[in-house]
């Protein structure tokens, strides 16, 4: 079999796009010396990114500072690499390094707060902050909730003297569509004028980092608000929530959550219209991808407004051999952000890799991330980070270094081969999937999920929405963007508006609940007598990862041994007269017959191909 060129040597636009920590005094000779470096090691691409350490003389969006991009932009022209722009000064996103604050006083972050009255006396509004309503607490004191200012900061880019301590400006309040406007102007507007010869060709996109409504805040007890509240809670929603506010300060942790996740909601739903939506627009008329991540690993709502739909994968939320690979919310990242991919019609998504993993990351940890990520769909990986410098205290702010400074970086560009022709394999393709597991907009079950990975039964998720929005629901299941799940597995209550559809698929047996552990068994023999057979493993395997895709009239089967123990598996692949493995770090391939007894090392990636 002829292995396709385009595997064994993938285009630069499948390499890794490390965040390329700008964290120091910065020069020209320098700053070419790392991107031929990065070439050497099979790294096409970067996303710059000011990082803390940076000298006060290169302050956030200053001419100083771009002179320097322009410089990388320019040989990454030459060298036909691509860039992504961060667009914060650090994170998160949206206050522009403090600029949107500076322009205006009124963009601040806001926030909700509760004041119980003096001596029974009203409270009084202090200037700026307005009285939403009032109520009796549980203890029958009156009580006001207030909208008002609110002490939040986001990281700087500039250490205080020499460190460790490091500059706070103030969070500004995404929430509000003139203060966002504000922060378009000042970042991607001055992006576009500066280097718009760049954008759609060299500059692919522009990355923004988890914006958080309520930023870091610096206070507790206070819920995330901002200006004209009332009436944009009440038109998302399509009722009057003030009444129900107190409840977010009950006593009753059942209350608490119900109405927080109501409001939670609400607030993202304003998120998506008055902060990712602008970006998007902006973007996509300048001819570049809005990229980045959200603050939940959940939100998948977030994603429909990012052209490279992403999360991310930091401070060890998950690692190998632990229950966090298949349990909890951030077990759910990955195929968030490649479901969504798939749902709306993009090309690409992305994890952002290792962050804060710490110095004792190690190259097997490394990998494995990388083929956790790739196995659930994920086709672009933004390693976390390469460090322009090491000096001082920027080698321990948010460790480990994982480009030139690192301990494996003679070995790296095998890394980054492999990485390139997973990302080629996932792109463009179609995925074999026949299973959906329903999902609210920021709230993805994992037991149902890893039900299906421990069974090999690849899933997309699905939003609630698709169901009464844009898929097509006939007895034999649901089409969604040229997607044919034929089982629905539903985890949580859903939404009434999607009664009628999945009452239509419920008619024809296509639906099954999830409710707890013991349902295991059952939903795996409900999935199988339902879907066509795919790959046959023997005996079962609880370890073992499986995803297939079809490219160029090829299929790509990805088999993924997910823990440290080593196991041997008949495996049978329906056949065809050419047939192979492939070697993801080497670039080769051996034969393959379609039914063998096969050896999996410890977090050993597997690939097999069949041409048609």
């Amino acid at each position: 079999m002829t292995i396709c060129a385009d595997l064994q040597n993938p285009q630069k636009e499948y390499s890794v796009m490390p965040f390329w920590f700008w964290n120091d005094s910065l020069s020209h000779e320098e700053i070419i010396r790392q991107i031929n470096d990065f070439e050497q090691h099979g790294v096409h691409g970067f996303v710059i990114h000011p990082r803390v350490g940076l000298p006060r003389s290169l302050a956030w969006m200053s001419e100083e500072l771009l002179d320097f991009y322009e410089i990388a932009i320019k040989e990454a022209r030459r060298r036909e690499m691509k860039v992504l722009l961060y667009d914060e000064g650090m994170y998160p996103s949206g206050s522009s390094g403090g600029q949107v604050v500076q322009a205006n006083p009124d963009f601040q972050c806001r926030c909700l707060a509760k004041v119980e009255h003096v001596d029974g006396n009203p409270y009084t509004p202090k200037p700026d902050e307005n009285v939403i309503t009032t109520f009796k607490d549980n203890n029958g004191i009156e009580t006001s909730i207030i909208d008002r200012k609110v002490n939040s900061r986001i990281r700087g880019l500039h250490y205080i003297d020499e460190g460790p301590d490091e500059d706070a400006p103030l969070a500004a309040d995404i929430l509000n569509p003139k203060a966002v406007d504000c922060f378009i102007n000042l970042v991607y507007r001055k992006f576009a004028e500066r280097f718009n010869e760049y954008f759609s060709n060299t500059i692919i996109g522009i990355f923004t980092d988890e914006p958080n409504v309520l930023g870091r805040c610096q206070e507790t007890n206070v819920f995330p608000s901002t200006r004209n509240l009332v009436r944009q809670i009440n038109e998302v929603l399509g009722y009057d929530f003030i009444p129900h506010l107190p409840n977010l300060w009950s006593t009753d942790e059942t209350e608490v959550k119900k109405y927080s996740d109501i409001y939670n909601s609400a607030l993202n739903k304003l998120l998506q219209k008055n902060y990712y939506s602008k970006l998007s627009v902006f973007c996509n008329g300048a001819g570049i991808a809005l990229t980045g991540h959200p603050a939940s690993p959940e939100d998948i709502e977030a994603l429909r407004s990012l052209d490279i739909p992403g999360q991310d994968l930091v401070w060890r939320y998950v690692v190998p051999d632990t229950p966090s690979a298949l349990e909890g919310p951030q077990s759910t990242q990955a195929k968030c952000s490649a479901s969504a991919m798939i749902h709306t019609g993009k090309r690409r998504n992305l994890n952002e890799c290792c962050g804060a993993y710490g110095h004792e990351l190690t190259w097997d940890e490394m990998v494995w991330l990388t083929n956790w990520c790739m196995i659930r769909g994920v086709n672009m990986i933004v390693p976390h980070a390469f460090y322009y410098s090491t000096r001082g205290y920027r080698k321990d702010e948010r460790p480990p270094a994982l480009g030139p400074n690192s301990k494996w970086w003679n070995k790296y560009k095998k890394y980054a081969d492999m990485v390139a022709r997973l990302s080629w394999i996932n792109t463009d393709c179609s995925h074999i999937c026949h299973v959906g597991i329903l999902v609210k907009s920021s709230k993805l079950p994992w037991q149902s999920a890893k039900a299906c990975f421990e069974n090999q039964i690849d899933f997309n998720y699905i939003e609630e929405r698709h169901l009464w929005e844009d898929a097509e629901i006939t007895e034999n299941g649901i089409h969604l963007a040229g997607m044919h799940y034929k089982v629905l597995i539903i985890e949580f209550d859903e939404d009434k508006k999607a009664d009628t559809a999945i009452a239509k698929l419920e008619l024809a047996g296509r639906v099954i609940r999830y409710k707890q552990k013991s349902d295991d068994k059952m939903i795996v023999e409900f999935v199988k007598n339902r879907i066509p057979v795919d790959v046959s493993i023997t005996p079962s395997n609880a370890d073992l990862r499986l995803r297939h895709v079809v490219k160029n009239s090829n299929d790509y089967y990805m088999l993924f041994n997910e823990t440290d123990k080593e196991f041997e598996v008949s495996l049978r692949i329906p056949s065809s007269e050419f047939m192979c493995q492939f070697n993801l770090m080497e670039g080769n391939a051996t034969s393959f017959n379609g039914t063998e007894r096969v050896k999996f090392q410890p977090y050993e990636m597997k690939v097999f191909i069949r041409s048609s």
